[in-house]
């Protein structure tokens, strides 16, 4: 039988390094890793963050990758690299991801299109090119981030629920597949967390944005949400929601018959049902 996952002494790679949860993950595995990939964007970042950790832990081997993960080329030639290089991977952290904020029909094509390249194939994708190299090791972790959202059809977030409800149903499906082979897959479903996800997916610079909309008690910061989903991933969790309140609406809420689920959301959106002539 294969040793529980561990994150002490693990080669990670974590998508979308370069701000938010991604470059705490960075943060809180440093002092535990031996190595870490550092994949994202925006090289200046990337390389910010690579190098201060670098200063800080002068033990540790840190890799860091320019890549927009919503190009298959880029996604391929990452892939390539790990495996040409050998590079004994054993944590995958899927945590690139984009959003829009609006409602559907006023979307731009353009801005829908990278969302769900980005939080469906990009993930799904690399998963599949680097699984024999996580399947390799003694032990292995998949870590994909998810979001609450997925638990339920938001208007103003169509796209970007649906492709997170697509997020956690594949970890629970590769999860079943993979047990007993010594990878563990856990799903993260935070909820609003203050980072720079919000302004990115707001459009035209609109202040109203999720987290203005929720009770400051339903915020989780990103040392919280990373510290629990590490943690969770250790216990070999199927899913974290690093929130007790908000865990505990969130399990209460699907417990409900699905169309006073979706009075409630129309309600809280502001949106009306349609007349019927």
């Amino acid at each position: 039988m294969r040793p529980r996952f561990t994150t002490k002494g693990c080669t990670a790679l974590i998508t979308g390094a370069t701000a938010g949860l991604g470059a705490e993950f960075a943060r809180q595995l440093a002092p535990k890793a031996s190595r870490l990939i550092l994949v994202g964007r925006r090289e200046d970042r990337l390389a910010s963050l690579a190098n201060s950790l670098r200063a800080d832990f002068p033990s540790l081997v840190v890799d860091a990758l320019p890549a927009d993960l919503a190009k298959s080329g880029e996604r391929g030639r990452l892939a390539a690299w790990i495996i040409r290089e050998e590079i004994p991977l054993n944590l995958l952290i899927n945590n690139a991801g984009l959003g829009d904020l609006g409602s559907f029909d006023s979307a731009d094509w353009n801005r829908l299109a990278p969302v769900l390249e980005v939080n469906v194939t990009a993930l799904t994708h690399l998963t599949h090119l680097l699984l024999p190299m996580l399947r390799s090791q003694r032990s292995a972790g998949i870590l994909n981030v998810s979001s609450i959202a997925g638990f339920f059809p938001l208007p103003e977030m169509a796209v970007y629920a649906a492709s997170k409800a697509y997020v956690t149903s594949f970890s629970e499906a590769l999860r079943m597949e993979l047990a007993g082979e010594g990878i563990a897959v856990t799903a993260l479903c935070p909820g609003p967390v203050p980072t720079e996800f919000f302004e990115v997916a707001s459009r035209n610079g609109e202040t109203i944005r999720a987290m203005d909309r929720s009770h400051p008690a339903l915020a989780t910061s990103p040392d919280s949400v990373v510290h629990e989903a590490l943690s969770g991933l250790e216990r070999d969790k199927p899913g974290v929601i690093p929130n007790r309140l908000l865990a505990l609406l969130v399990r209460g809420v699907r417990l409900l018959p699905f169309p006073l689920i979706r009075t409630a959301i129309q309600l809280g959106a502001g949106t009306r049902k349609p007349k019927k002539n």
